[in-house]
Order: structure tokens, then C-alpha cells, then sequence
């Protein structure tokens, strides 16, 4: 039976992309309550696997069928572990609410059914690729998320000037399609990488089925391991495409962008969900690498591990820096987001380092999964509400908005305040989970970057709250006043999904530890038990009290000043930077995103355009010539001389046949010798 509600998990999501055409016939109120219903079928679905959580021992549950005999064998099932369950609840539980928030936010044009029938494929996609018991059709779910996240994130693919994010003037302005192209490569480029990895690894182990591979694995990783480099290989192809889906550094200039499609867009893919994809798939191949260096004595393995804690700790600093400077108020959020899933790589990573870490640093990331999803969401939605009441997406254009929306403040403070770290709101304790496991794992460097990327996510997070509600009101606020504009509360749906998601917040802060407990208890019998790995309890070096101090006042460090320049208004950003030299070109320096954007489009993007350029001008220009002018005329003057030898060497058209067919033939044998 509980395989069967997960079947349903996955197909009332589809069902409701072939249902929304024919809703529409019925008016856009049917087709927007239609979608949502489907939505909503797929949560009660979800929330139904749940009780499977309290009976550990029936996990893991699989079903396969064949789908595909020869060349290889394929089998299409689902599978069901604490890891596949946890994540598909967060993925249709937050998704039903943002769908209920798009009921009172999307307009009725010709272009919203287009919109309910990408967002019901996206979150079907997401849930094959979160319940697919093998890699073939995790990639398949894997690409199909992709490409509805191009259609979503292109919406206003007609490149509207009202719909271009960037600058201000004289800044760049980004157009949505370009937005939405850039998004596909970039994270086109991860897919790639790492369907090569699962080849080989397929080559090895002769099963891409999930469970087969775990068990399997004293068998075919030994073997891998035999070849020199093929372990460290297969490790950076599979990371590639968690790096790209999840905007990882090298592959997270896609993300801030993204934020051209509309702001429930931006909570599902960019908050909730897709982003989420590469951490589930790291979670999932973390047994694999695990076994095949603590267990089979792979020292190659270990790099797997390394890599994934430094791209997730160099990326959650470097997103958080960015977001000090962010004047669009969904970039500062995007900022955050890339910067939090560093945080979740980061715990990933380190659970390779020993094997006290295994349980504990796999909890620490898949929990700050589980409360990202929740206030990271309503910070997207509560954003949407703000735009559409100030017109504008720069924070600058804002200001004194809290007695216009007291209930947008509230809700959009609490979950401020969990990405902050307050406790005990969840994302406190997540994020203090993290940075135990990484102090744990004795990479100083490691705790101290994150601990630095906390310094400034408590800053930038104060900052785009204080000039969102707080201080004086803008001269674009004072003008939407005078022409008697709406500054107040979004549509009741939207205050309800944000109200919802709000609540949620504080329950789940509650039982934070807990909950933490119970994931910990969960993941530590599936790992150990199902999968046959041998760990062991962490031995407690550091005492569990120093980590919540330190990211308290980690905490403080940044929320201090911060509330003193943008909420007190006591200091002064404008003449701090008028009179310091070195912090205009710390700004600029931010501002410019560390320069790697601009380095990948002048050396990717008008690098191939330059390529382009020089292989028509020159290269085919020449080949021209070549074939075009000078080859014809040299086959014509060949030709002539032929003619005259034939001529007067002889004069019956007998010989002069045989004699150019004995040419012919010596020729022909020439070049194929040659050959």
C-alpha cells in the first residue's frame, strides 16, 4: 500500500499538467484551483509515507518493473528510505503552499495556463527524481526539472522591459529569455559531466539500480579502485551536477539571474526545491564513497568528500559576501540561497572525514535541508507580496513599508530571523548542527569560513529587512503615497501560504533538537544497518555548548552593525564609504560578484563569439577560396593538359578512351596506396 501512495505521489502532479488545458476552458478560477488540487493530492500523498519514519525496520521498500531489456537492463521503480521520504515531503509539502500563494498572485492571462502546467511538471519531475529507485530515471527527473525550470524562469520569455532584473541604471539590465538560456547551460554543463560518471561507474558495477549499488559495492568498487585516478575521476563527474543544479561554486552564476521568473517561481526552484536536487543526490551516492574508502581502502574515495566540503564552505562565503552588497531584493535572497546550500554540501563533506562523523554531519546536512526549504520559501513569498505593493524590485525604492503590511513584517521577521540563526527558530539549530560538524572534523579552516559566512548573512539579512520596513520611507514610496497607490497586504491566498509557512517556522523550532534527534536515530540505523556500514558515535572532543555560543555571537558580530546603519539609523553608509577608500573598492569587488561573472562572459560567452567569428572570417573564408576559386581552376587547367597529351600521343578515339582509363586507374591506385 505505501508503495502504491508513493506511485500517487508522482502521478497526480502529471495528471494535473493534462487536466489544467481542459480547466482552462472552464475559466482561469477553475484552472487556478485545479492545479492547486493536484498539488494538494500530492502532499496528502507524501504526508501518508510519513508513519513509515516510526517503523525503521520495513525500510528501505522498493518496487521495480522492467522497463528495458536490451541493450542493458532498466528497471523503473520507487524507492523508500528515511532520506527519499524526508525530502519528497519538502518538496510537495512547501510546493502545495506556494502553488495556493500563485492563486492570488498570478494574473488571468493567456500566458497562466502555460505557468500552472510548468509548475505541476516541475514538481512532478521533482518527485520522480526524489523517488526513482535507480540513476537512470533519477537522471531522467533530474533533466525534466531542468528544463521546466527554463520555462519557468524565461516566463516573460517576450523580454518585457518591465520584467528585466539587474542595474539599476546605468547598470546591465538582464532580458528573462537570456536568464532563462544562461540557467540551462550553465547547469546543462553539470548534467553532462556527471552522466559520465554514472556510465562508468555502470561500466564497473554493471547496475545503475540505487540498492544494488550499495550492495553490491565490496564487489565493483575494489575493482575501480584498481585503475589509478578512475575513483578521483568518477567523484568530480558525479559532484558536477550537484554543483550545477544546486549553484555550487564554479556553477552558481546561474542562480542570481534566475530570479527574472516570477517570485513563486523563485520560492519552488530556487528555494524549495530544484536547488535541493544536488544536495539529495549527494546525500545519496555518500554510502558509496564512504564504503570505498573506510571500508575497502580506496584513499582515492577520500576526495570525494574533500571536494564536496570545500566547494559547499568556499560557496557559502563567497554567495554570503555578495549578498552584502545586493540592492534587488530576490538577488539578496539568491545570494542566500547559493550561500545555505554551501552549508548543506559543507556538512555532506565532512561526514566523509571519519567515521564518527558519518551520522552526524549526513543529519546536520539533510536537517538544514528540511528548514532552508521552510523560511527560505517564505522569504521568496513574503518578497513577491513587497515588489508587487512598492512596484519596484530595489531595495533603495523601499523604506517604512511595516505600517503598510504589519502582517508581511511579522512573517517575513520570522524567517529572517531562522536564516539568521536566532534561536530557536530551525535555523538556528540546523545551522549550529553544521558548524558542530565541522569543528568536529578538526578543519579548523573549514569551521572558520563558515563561521565567517554567518557574520554576513546576520549583516545582509538585517540590512534588506531594515530598508524594506524600517527608517525613512523612499522618494518612490512618498510618490506611490501622493498618487494614492495600493501599500498594504497582498491577496488574502498569499497572506495564508506565508502565514502557513510562518507558523510552520515556529513548530518546527520547537522541536528543533528533537527533531534532530530523531533524523539522527533514523539515519544512524539506515546507514549502518541497510547499507552494512560500519560507524561509530562521534567522541565528543568539543563540548556541545561552545558551538551555540560561538554562532551567537557570530550572530551578533553582523546583526550589531548592521542594525545601527539600516534600522537605528545612527551610522552612516554614505559617508563610511565617502570617507574609506578601501571600502568603495570592497564594494566594487562585491558588487562585480568577485568578477566571475564577468570572466565567464568574456571568456566563454564572446570567447566563442570571437571564435565564431574568427572561423567564418577566417578559416571558411579561406577554404572558400580554396574549393570555390583556385581548385576548380586547377581541375580545368589538369583537364586541358590532359586533352592535349591525349591528342598527340594519339589519334583513334579508341586509344585516347583506353588511354585516360589507364590514367584513371593508375591514379586511383596511387591515392589508395597512399592512404
Amino acid at each position: 500500500m505505501d508503495i502504491q501512495v508513493a506511485w500517487f505521489c508522482l502521478i497526480f502532479p502529471l495528471i494535473g499538467v493534462l487536466v489544467t488545458p481542459l480547466l482552462a476552458r472552464a475559466g482561469y478560477t477553475a484552472m487556478g484551483y485545479g492545479a492547486v488540487l493536484f498539488s494538494f493530492l500530492a502532499a496528502v500523498c507524501t504526508l501518508l509515507l510519513l508513519p513509515l519514519l516510526f517503523a525503521p525496520e520495513t525500510l528501505p521498500l522498493e518496487v521495480t518493473y522492467t522497463w528495458l531489456e536490451t541493450p542493458i537492463r532498466v528497471g523503473f521503480g520507487v524507492l523508500l528510505d528515511p532520506l527519499s521520504i524526508i525530502v519528497a515531503n519538502v518538496v510537495a509539502v512547501i510546493s502545495f503552499f506556494i502553488m495556493v500563494y500563485c492563486l492570488g498572485y498570478m494574473e488571468p492571462k493567456p500566458s497562466t495556463m502555460r505557468f500552472w502546467m510548468l509548475m505541476n511538471a516541475f514538481i512532478g519531475s521533482m518527485l520522480l527524481l526524489v523517488l526513482a529507485n535507480n540513476l537512470v530515471f533519477t537522471f531522467v527527473g533530474w533533466k525534466l526539472v531542468g528544463v521546466c525550470s527554463y520555462g519557468l524562469i524565461g516566463f516573460h520569455y517576450r523580454d518585457e522591459e518591465k520584467y528585466w532584473i539587474g542595474g539599476p541604471p546605468p547598470y546591465k539590465m538582464d532580458r528573462p529569455s537570456a536568464c532563462g538560456l544562461k540557467a540551462l547551460v550553465v547547469t546543462g554543463v553539470g548534467d553532462m559531466l556527471m552522466l559520465g560518471g554514472i556510465l562508468i561507474m555502470y561500466h564497473y558495477s554493471g547496475t545503475l539500480d540505487i540498492m544494488q549499488l550499495y550492495r553490491t559495492a565490496p564487489e565493483w568498487i575494489p575493482r575501480m579502485a584498481a585503475v589509478p585516478g578512475m575513483v578521483v575521476l568518477v567523484s568530480v563527474l558525479l559532484i558536477a551536477g550537484p554543483v550545477g543544479k544546486s549553484a555550487q561554486f564554479p556553477l552558481h552564476e546561474w542562480l542570481p539571474e534566475a530570479m527574472a521568473g516570477p517570485s513563486p517561481v523563485s520560492a519552488l526552484i530556487h528555494a524549495a526545491t530544484m536547488v535541493k536536487s544536488g544536495v539529495f543526490l549527494v546525500a545519496r551516492l555518500i554510502p558509496i564513497f564512504y564504503y570505498g574508502y573506510w571500508v575497502a581502502g580506496s584513499p582515492e574515495a577520500m576526495h570525494f568528500f574533500t571536494v564536496v566540503a570545500w566547494v559547499g564552505a568556499i560557496t557559502a562565503f563567497l554567495a554570503a559576501s555578495q549578498g552584502l552588497v545586493a540592492l534587488e531584493l530576490k538577488k539578496a535572497l539568491a545570494f542566500s540561497t547559493v550561500s545555505q546550500i554551501g552549508y548543506m554540501m559543507l556538512a555532506l563533506g565532512v561526514s566523509g572525514f571519519s567515521q564518527g562523523l558519518l551520522v552526524s554531519g549526513y543529519t546536520a546536512g539533510v536537517f538544514h535541508l528540511m528548514s532552508h526549504a521552510m523560511f527560505k520559501a517564505c522569504l521568496f513569498l513574503c518578497a513577491g507580496t513587497v515588489i508587487h505593493t512598492a512596484h519596484s524590485i530595489y531595495l533603495h525604492d523601499m523604506g517604512a513599508l511595516r505600517k503598510y503590511m504589519p502582517v508581511t513584517w511579522i512573517v517575513m521577521g520570522l524567517a529572517a530571523l531562522s536564516l539568521m540563526g536566532v534561536p530557536p527558530l530551525p535555523g538556528f539549530w540546523s545551522k549550529d548542527a553544521v558548524l558542530l560538524a565541522c569543528l568536529e572534523s578538526r578543519h579548523l579552516a573549514l569551521f572558520a569560513v563558515a563561521a565567517a559566512a554567518v557574520v554576513c548573512t546576520s549583516f545582509y539579512t538585517v540590512r534588506f529587512m531594515g530598508m524594506i520596513f524600517h527608517g525613512r520611507a523612499s522618494g518612490h514610496i512618498r510618490e506611490q503615497e501622493k498618487h494614492h497607490a495600493h501599500l498594504g497586504e497582498g491577496h488574502r491566498s498569499q497572506t495564508f501560504a506565508c502565514t502557513a509557512l510562518a507558523v510552520g517556522i515556529v513548530a518546527f523550532g520547537l522541536f528543533g533538537l528533537r527533531a534532530e534527534h530523531l533524523l539522527h536515530e533514523l539515519f544512524a540505523g539506515n546507514l549502518a544497518t541497510t547499507l552494512a556500514l560500519p560507524t561509530r558515535e562521534p567522541g565528543g572532543a568539543f563540548p556541545h555548548l561552545l558551538v551555540p555560543l560561538l554562532s551567537v555571537l557570530c550572530v551578533l558580530a553582523g546583526a550589531v552593525p548592521a542594525y545601527l546603519f539600516y534600522v537605528a539609523g545612527k551610522w552612516d553608509m554614505e559617508s563610511l564609504f565617502a570617507r574609506s577608500t578601501l571600502m568603495q573598492r570592497v564594494h566594487c569587488f562585491l558588487w562585480e560578484r568577485w568578477y566571475i561573472d564577468r570572466f565567464y562572459n568574456w571568456f566563454f560567452v564572446r570567447g566563442a563569439v570571437r571564435l565564431a567569428a574568427f572561423v567564418a572570417d577566417v578559416c571558411e573564408a579561406a577554404l572558400d577560396i580554396v574549393v570555390h576559386r583556385k581548385m576548380p581552376r586547377a581541375i580545368g587547367t589538369g583537364g586541358n593538359a590532359l586533352i592535349e597529351l591525349v591528342r598527340a600521343d594519339a589519334t583513334d578515339l579508341t586509344h585516347n578512351i583506353a588511354y585516360v582509363l589507364a590514367m584513371a586507374v593508375v591514379f586511383i591506385a596511387a591515392v589508395l596506396w597512399w592512404l
